[in-house]
């Protein structure tokens, strides 16, 4: 049995076989071809943190997979109550054939997968958010960026930035991380980033330059300045991550073919421009769709692993 915890945990191989599992899965949609890859299985979707894309797409796509989902809401659960964690993860890992969790912390995440029968998907965690980086990929593919891509990520070293540097580490292309001073990513994704690179001929250009990484890019990805629990951090961080926002002048910066990548929900006039969410709205939102086949790709490979 495997886990869904972050890409680090997984080879190349495997990380390309969910991918492409994932757009094979798609082009059976595209034709209304709904296969019953996960027939009558169940996925519980534990949710701690409020969520637009993740749900939607878990709970269409384990449908359209032939099973069903289940929303289960912290606050509705004796979880939130005082359970013990390890308890609720015997408990529903019972009654499900899969879960799906998107909580504050990655400790909670590891401890619920510590305990359970059944595979367990991170959809979100301050550490990791590795489901939008199979999307990101996938989009990657279908606009021909996969060929030894340079990307560059400009904003907060957060947990986009993490997934996007064990990506890059894993699958071994260029990736330049320009965030401002005291927003760096954490010291030991660093150094596992670093580690992987060594192995997979990857390179990781630290910077508080935004132009220095978007120079010649392929690929250029942001994500909000403000995430959910830092709304009483706002207006440090506007401040701070003023000269970080990608608009025409920085884009301009990277190669003429270049694409815009965001994981959602965008916030235009901060980390984005409205031009430029706009000029690139077509990918940006196969992006967002492509949560939902790249996650199916996911849960019917962990099937298969069991």
């Amino acid at each position: 049995m495997r886990h869904f915890l972050s890409l680090y945990d997984f080879t190349k191989e495997e990380i390309l076989e969910i991918i492409e599992l994932g757009i094979k899965i798609k082009k059976e949609a595209k034709v209304k071809n709904y296969i019953p890859y996960l027939q009558n299985q169940s996925l519980g979707m534990l949710f701690e943190k409020s969520s637009t894309r993740t749900r939607i797409s878990f709970e269409v796509g384990i449908h359209q997979l032939g099973g069903q989902g289940l929303f289960l809401s912290s606050n509705d659960l004796q979880l939130g109550r005082g359970e013990p964690m390890k308890d609720s993860a015997r408990v529903i890992s019972r009654m499900v054939d899969m879960v799906m969790i998107r909580t504050y912390s990655q400790d909670i995440l590891d401890e619920f997968a510590a305990y359970s029968k059944v595979p367990i998907i991170n959809g979100l965690t301050d550490k990791y958010h590795p489901v939008q980086l199979l999307a990101d990929y996938l989009t990657m593919i279908e606009y021909g960026k996969d060929e030894n891509p340079v990307v560059a990520y400009v904003g907060d070293g957060n947990n986009m930035t993490h997934s996007w540097m064990m990506l890059a580490g894993k699958l071994g292309f260029e990736l330049r991380v320009a965030t401002p001073k005291g927003y760096e990513p954490w010291q030991e994704i660093i150094d596992d980033a670093k580690m992987l690179c060594e192995q997979s001929g990857g390179k990781i250009i630290y910077t508080h330059d935004p132009q220095e990484a978007v120079k010649n890019a392929d690929v250029v990805t942001t994500d909000t300045w403000v995430s959910m629990g830092q709304e009483d951090e706002k207006e440090q961080r506007i401040s701070d991550f003023k000269g970080y926002i990608v608009d025409a002048k920085l884009m301009a910066k990277a190669k003429n073919d270049a694409i815009f990548l965001h994981c959602l929900p965008a916030y235009r006039g901060y980390e984005v421009s409205e031009e430029i969410l706009e000029k690139y709205a077509n990918i940006v939102f196969d992006e967002a769709e492509n949560r939902l086949h790249a996650q199916k790709g996911l849960m019917v490979w962990l099937d298969e692993k069991r």
